[in-house]
Order: structure tokens, then C-alpha cells, then sequence
């Protein structure tokens, strides 16, 4: 299992690559933002879309007049276009999503940015999600990008994934913890 991952990301990080470089030498990196942004969305929210991609059943040609389709109603640049296409001919749509997150952080990356995936037991308010920003800019001193998500079952409080960090400030881990440390204790 573990080595077909690191295949995966091994063929979206060689498409990535070549998509970001391109896009890099014709100036175009805002138009790629663009897309990546577009895409990501898309597989996010149609899960259709993601079965679609990763389904061995579905025919070559199936799948690459269905990604054009999906291309023009998101009306994709020419380039990302033609990337999608070349996927499809050679089987390789499965990795899409690697790519389109491989695509994202190079393009943080050349803008200086990096990206914080925080969950939280509620929605942050705009206050909330802009003093954290600026709390984690502080500690990186980087801008930084939050990808928020919403999960209840956290009770309250955050967790924070900054590149290699994770910081667990939620109710649900304390309590984990304190349950621990009474099994250790009785």
C-alpha cells in the first residue's frame, strides 16, 4: 500500500513539476493558480467526479471527453487543458488530486506562502481566522493560507497542521489525555 502511494505522488509530482515550470516560463502562474483553485473545488465537490477519475472501468476515451467537458465548464487555460488530456491518453487521472495539491504548494511556494489546514469544532469568524494568520505569519514568517474544516466532534478549541507541526489545543485530545493518564494511574 505505502509503496503505491509514493508511486502516486511520484507520477503528480513529475506532471506538477512540468505544469508549474511551463506555466513559470510564460508568465502564467496566475492563470495556473487559477486552475489548480478550480479543480480542487471540483473534487471537492463532486464526489461523481472523483470515482470517475480513479475508476479502472471507465474507458480511456470516456474519461478524456469527460475531463474536457469538466475543463471547458471551468474554463481551464489551454495548458492545463492539454495536461488533463495527456492524463487521461496515459491512464494516469488517478492522480489529479496529488497533482492539484502538488500544483498549490508550488505555487505558494514561489509566492512565499505556506499553507495551515486547521479544523475547528465551530466555524471561524473572519476576526478569528485572520488573528490566527497573523499569529502563525508571526511564528513562520511566512503569509499563511488557512484551509478551514469544521469538526464537532472536537468539543472545542483547534487543530493546527503547519508543514511537519501539528498543534492540538481541542477539548476532545484533552480529554483523550486525561483518560490516559487516569488508565495509567488506577
Amino acid at each position: 500500500m505505502a509503496e503505491s502511494v509514493s508511486i502516486s505522488t511520484g507520477i503528480a509530482a513529475r506532471y506538477a513539476a512540468a505544469l508549474f515550470e511551463i506555466s513559470k516560463d510564460e508568465g502564467a502562474l496566475k492563470v495556473l493558480e487559477a486552475d489548480a483553485t478550480a479543480l480542487a473545488d471540483a473534487l471537492a465537490v463532486s464526489p461523481e467526479l472523483t470515482a470517475m477519475i480513479a475508476s479502472p472501468v471507465v474507458a480511456r476515451d470516456e474519461q478524456g471527453h469527460a475531463m474536457a467537458a469538466v475543463a471547458a465548464k471551468l474554463g481551464l487555460s489551454t495548458l492545463t487543458t492539454n495536461t488533463i488530456a495527456l492524463m487521461a491518453s496515459k491512464r494516469r487521472l488517478f492522480v489529479l488530486p496529488q497533482m492539484v495539491a502538488d500544483l498549490r504548494a508550488r505555487i505558494a511556494s514561489e509566492k512565499g506562502e505556506v499553507t495551515a489546514d486547521v479544523t475547528s469544532a465551530t466555524k471561524l469568524s473572519a476576526a478569528q481566522a485572520k488573528a490566527l494568520a497573523a499569529t502563525l505569519k508571526a511564528k513562520v514568517g511566512k503569509d499563511v493560507i488557512l484551509n478551514t474544516t469544521v469538526d464537532e466532534t472536537l468539543i472545542g478549541g483547534l487543530i493546527v497542521k503547519l508543514g511537519s507541526t501539528m498543534i492540538d489545543t481541542s477539548v476532545k485530545a484533552k480529554l483523550a489525555a486525561l483518560q490516559n493518564a487516569m488508565k495509567e494511574v488506577g
